[in-house]
Formats: C-alpha cells, structure tokens, sequence
C-alpha cells in the first residue's frame, strides 16, 4: 500500500523543513508526497522546491490564484497516487510510526475507511506542550455522531477510494474542511483509533485556526456538522428540531449538548464495549 501524504500550504515554507525531516524519518517508505501551494505571498515556492529539490517522491503543484484550504485539499486528494492519504501540514511534523500504524491499521481490518491517532501540541519551535487526550475510539455506524467533543484528529489516513465514493470535500469551507471530511468518511464505513501519538501540531501566530481564526473556526465547524445533519436526511436529534437553514452556529452545537449528558455517556460506553467484540 502505497501512502500519500498531502501537504496544502499557504506561506508555512519557513516551518517546512521540520515537515521534511519528519517524513524522511519514517518507519514506513512506501510513500509519496504532493504538495500544492495556494499562491502563497512569502517565499514558500522557493523555499519548499529547495528543499525537496529533485527526489522523484515529492510532487510539487501551485493554485494559480488563491482558492483557500477546501478546495486545495479536495485538489490534493485528486492528485494523489496512493491507495491511503493522509494531510499534513506543512507547519506540522510525524513521528517516525505514523505511516506505518496507520497501514497496519487498514491491512488488519478490512472494513476499515479511516483511522486516526493522537496529536501533541507543541509551540513555535516544535516543542512539546501538551498531549491531546480526547483522542479516542468513538462508536462506528451513528448517524448522531459529529465528532463534537472533538476526538477524531489528526494525524488522520483515509481510503482513497471510498473518498471518491462520497460526496468532496465541500470547497467552500476555509476551516474544518477536515471535519468535512471526516463526517463524509464516517458516513461510508468504520473508522479506528490508534491509541499513539504521531502527529506534531505547532502553535503559531499564522496558524489558520489561531487567534483571531477561532471563532471562524468555530462557524464553520458548525457548518460542517449542520451540512452532515442535512446529509443524514435528519429532523431532529434528542427530540429537538434541525433547522432548515443554517444560520446561527450557538444554535448548531445547542442541538448537541445532551452528548454530555451522563446517560449518554453510558450508552455510548456500552456501544464502544460492543463494538470491541464485533
């Protein structure tokens, strides 16, 4: 099984070579790496092709206007050669198991589409700060799950030819394109949690969900889940009305409140023992 791993960058080549480095380390070789710049406004082109120069495993493309991180990682998924993918951020880095858990993943369970792991948050300097705990097994086949609390992230490998089974990436999302995606896998089959930490996610000033990015971030979040409602031909969720149309994100995450509930909390314990089983 070949891995692509997709790299989407707009002005992050300052932080590519940590990015470089850690996919050269990897346990796991069969691999390729497709980069595409989103017209990027620093040096990025210059500095990213000199890095990667002429290794035949990296493929370097560029948007030739800016079209923003849906449509460039929906791109990505279209250029990619192999038979799993995965995003990295260019501003991000793996560990040396990342590839390799997660083929081992999809060689040992046939059924599954997606898996994920745990990611560790660092700051500026690739330093680590924090381990994403949330991370964790989240029962498969519920048309109620949305992902919120969040526990599915990255680093995230994905079947290429499921994707292509389901509806894109929406293009016009400009953050949780990832959620999107998740949702819409989730909706084809089983997805699985590697219980390690692979993925290296820095800090910064000009991350796109940093700052003054948050509370896009938590709109299109929204978004995704209200669109992934509408996919699911749902009415209502714990007894509550969907809205028509989408307009109030508060009004979105109300409709999930009752998953912290400790009733479902319980139900959903039991379905993950189940599921363990099957």
């Amino acid at each position: 099984m070949k891995f692509s791993i997709l790299i989407a960058n707009y002005n992050n080549g300052k932080f590519f070579h940590d990015c470089y480095e850690s996919i050269l380390a990897q346990t796991y070789q069969n691999w390729e790496v497709v980069i595409l710049d989103d017209a990027s406004t620093d040096q990025s082109v210059q500095i990213i092709t000199d890095i990667i120069k002429e290794d035949s495993r990296f493929r370097f493309f560029e948007n030739t206007k800016n079209k923003g991180v849906g449509f460039t990682k929906g791109k990505l998924i279209d250029l990619a050669d192999g038979e799993i993918c995965g995003f990295l951020d260019p501003d991000d880095a793996l560990l040396p198991d990342a590839l390799r858990a997660s083929i081992e993943m999809f060689q040992k369970r046939k059924d599954t589409v997606l898996t994920y792991s745990r990611l560790m948050k660092c700051d500026e300097n690739l330093k680590p700060l924090k381990e994403f705990k949330s991370a964790m097994q989240v029962p498969n086949a519920d048309p109620n799950f949305f992902n919120c609390p969040v526990q599915i992230a990255p680093f995230v490998g994905f079947k290429k030819e499921v994707y292509q089974k389901c509806e894109k990436i929406n293009p016009d999302l400009k953050i949780a394109e990832d959620q999107d995606l998740y949702f819409k896998m989730y909706e084809k089959g089983n997805v699985y949690f590697i219980n390690q930490t692979d993925y290296l996610y820095r800090a910064h000033a000009g991350g796109i969900s940093q700052n003054g990015n948050k509370k896009k971030s938590y709109e299109f979040f929204a978004e995704a889940i209200f669109l992934a409602m509408k996919r699911r031909k749902l009415t209502h969720l714990n007894g509550i009305k969907i809205p028509e149309n989408y307009q109030d994100p508060q009004e979105i995450f109300n409709l999930l409140d009752y998953q912290n509930a400790i009733p479902h909390r319980i139900i959903k314990k039991l379905k993950l023992i189940f599921q363990s089983f099957s």
